[in-house]
């Protein structure tokens, strides 16, 4: 048993004439920005404040809605629907020891009563995909965990000036930014890479197959 509702998050696909924004994540490789929807926020609002958050860059705008992909999560994977505390054993007298935000990817391991166990990692990607740098293993209340994920994908416009490459401090990481050329994009972490299927073929025909 998993906590009802949906987990919405948001893609933004940042072009500049034949060219799309990519960051390099320190620990876990090239990425597209992409990021949580808050509660009462609308998808589009979401992808401007989190593509303004994770770039630095204030000139944007929705080009096109390119849809969006739902998800009935299965197995030991759920998705954090609610900000939580982590404790000890499945008692919100015992020790609270951790904290987990909403949106963040846990693998449920089992249950008591209105609790469940979950574990947290956080890899160190390149360049070794195996080593776990931080592992949360608690427990929380069942009803913050939701199975089900939609996600939207957007095309945003940026019409401006910048360096060929910058960094933008974000969640106590250093990304760094840069433009690729649609026809020769970077190898992109999973499952991101598969994301580049919605763009639109018919009005961004450079980009790789």
């Amino acid at each position: 048993m998993s906590g009802s509702g949906i987990v919405e998050k948001v893609t933004a696909f940042i072009t500049r004439g034949q060219e799309l924004l990519v960051f390099e994540h320190p620990n876990a490789g090239v990425q597209i920005p992409a990021g949580t929807v808050e509660v009462g926020e609308a998808p589009e609002a979401a992808a401007l404040r989190e593509a303004g958050e994770e770039t630095g860059l204030a000139s944007l705008s929705i080009r096109r809605y390119l849809g969006c992909a739902e998800r009935t999560l299965t197995g030991e994977w759920r998705l954090i629907g609610a900000p939580t505390r982590v404790y000890a054993r499945p008692d919100l007298a015992s020790f609270d020891w951790a904290y987990i935000r909403r949106g963040i990817w846990v693998k449920r391991l089992r249950e008591a009563g209105e609790f469940a166990q979950i574990k947290y990692e956080e890899f160190d990607r390149v360049p070794d995909s195996q080593y776990v740098t931080m592992c949360i293993l608690g427990w929380v209340p069942q009803a913050v965990l939701c199975d089900t994920l939609r996600r939207h994908f957007f095309h945003l416009a940026f019409e401006g000036r910048t360096e060929a490459s910058w960094t933008v401090e974000v969640d106590n990481h250093t990304f760094r930014l840069f433009w690729a050329p649609l026809a020769d994009l970077p190898e992109i972490v999973s499952p991101q890479d598969e994301w580049l299927g919605f763009l639109c073929k018919e009005f961004l025909p450079s980009i790789k197959s």
